[in-house]
């Protein structure tokens, strides 16, 4: 079972309208809630892929309830630790006639003393059915970066390995864990021999036009022949290394199986198992150096 780890998600709250005058009255035309957070999407996309997969970390109140009712829809079992703040809300508003949307970000809950024990213990308790561990995103007001060596190291305890998609202090105290794999942020390429020297199993690199896959003994570049730019949404690209690392596949196969599911996306954000299933025969993989 593959869990995914969400600190501080969010219910994305989408309205149209075919104009939005600001100060005057608007008529939406359509609304759209969806649980967001990268552990949360990485979890559906496993989902998709008919893997066992729960979505855990921390939700409260009556939007913590919306975003568990939602993955409910997809199929993906949750097991939050319950908080006694509300959960944040990201409000897009989308302007039909002018094509433009406006977002607006509510502050994150602040997380108690208590309630990180709770998370702590609960945490542990889902490491004893783990397969792996997918530590992803931001962390909310009150949890300290350390954070994430800590889960990392709960992981290692129980022999679970750990993928770690952050960036910034976070990402460093995680890494010094040896995670099996880190996907930092757009500095990365600066940073990826430093995290290989401190025990990391694979670095992957996203740019605009490839995705690396980087080791202390090898690298791999993936393209999508006939895209210069490479059309691949994060959070589908995260889950299909992590479908690569549970079962220890060969990593240039499991760089092309991620870049291939993450450019088989659609506009709703789900994914394509069509597109995915054709897209891999046009997935470049070769060794670098």
């Amino acid at each position: 079972m593959i869990i995914t780890i969400t600190l501080n998600p969010t219910l994305r709250v989408e309205y149209e309208a075919k104009r939005v005058d600001w100060g005057a009255r608007t008529r939406v035309t359509r609304v759209r809630y969806r649980a967001g957070g990268r552990g949360l999407a990485v979890a559906r996309v496993l989902r998709t892929l008919g893997a066992e997969v729960v979505a855990a970390g921390l939700a409260g109140g009556a939007t913590g309830e919306l975003i568990k009712t939602d993955l409910a829809r997809s199929g993906v079992e949750t097991r939050f630790t319950a908080i006694s703040g509300e959960s944040r809300r990201t409000l897009e508003v989308a302007d039909s006639d002018r094509e433009h949307t406006t977002i607006l970000n509510e502050p994150a809950p602040f997380i108690t003393t208590e309630e990180l024990g709770r998370f702590a213990a609960d945490y542990r308790r889902l490491m004893t059915e783990a397969t792996a561990a997918v530590l992803c995103g931001s962390l909310p007001v009150g949890l300290p970066p350390e954070i994430y060596g800590s889960l990392a190291t709960y992981a290692a305890e129980a022999g679970v390995p750990t993928i770690i998609d952050a960036r910034g202090q976070a990402l460093q105290y995680g890494a010094s864990r040896r995670p099996a794999l880190v996907i930092p942020g757009p500095d990365g390429q600066a940073e990826a021999a430093a995290l290989l020297a401190g025990g990391v199993g694979a670095v992957a690199l996203v740019s605009d036009h490839d995705v690396r896959l980087v080791t202390a003994a090898q690298q791999w570049c993936g393209t999508l022949d006939g895209h210069p730019s490479l059309p691949v949404t994060r959070d589908a690209l995260v889950a299909g290394l992590t479908a690569g690392v549970v079962p220890g596949w060969p990593w240039p196969d499991t760089l092309r199986h991620a870049i291939a599911l993450g450019a088989a996306v659609g506009s709703t954000g789900d994914v394509d198992l069509d597109a995915y299933d054709m897209l891999q025969a046009e997935v470049t993989v070769q060794p670098v150096g």
